[in-house]
């Protein structure tokens, strides 16, 4: 089932917040992003290591949204085997402070999730 993609915002108080995180929702999206950050432009193999929870068909959803959202770029090279990269726009390196602040703080309580997950 395909998400529902935001159009519009109420502008209320959060609605900044809401725009957001409605950019970057998604089980895997940070995750992708915080590679492509870290490692530069990646293919999608290379990206589906580095996550190899995700299965091919989330990962490739997931590239999908984000890159209608103009924060991936996704390069086509006309080649056979086809070859497909994908890089952060300046729209998805503008979020490099939003994800280094994520995993600052998933760092630092790391250890309440461990601990979360046992007792549950």
């Amino acid at each position: 089932m395909a998400k529902i993609r935001h159009s519009s915002f109420d502008c209320s108080p959060g609605c900044s917040v809401e725009a957001a995180i409605s950019l970057i929702d998604g089980k895997w999206k940070t995750v992708i992003l915080w590679h492509l950050l870290n490692e530069g432009t990646l293919r999608f193999n290379e990206i589906r290591k580095r996550v190899p929870s995700i299965t091919q068909r989330m990962l490739t959803n997931q590239l999908r949204e984000l890159e209608q959202d103009g924060i991936i770029h996704r390069e086509v090279y006309p080649q056979v085997p086809p070859k497909v990269e994908y890089s952060l726009t300046e729209l998805g390196h503008s979020l490099e402070q939003i994800l280094i602040a994520l995993k600052t703080w998933g760092d630092a309580h790391l250890d309440q999730f461990g601990k979360l997950s046992l007792t549950q």
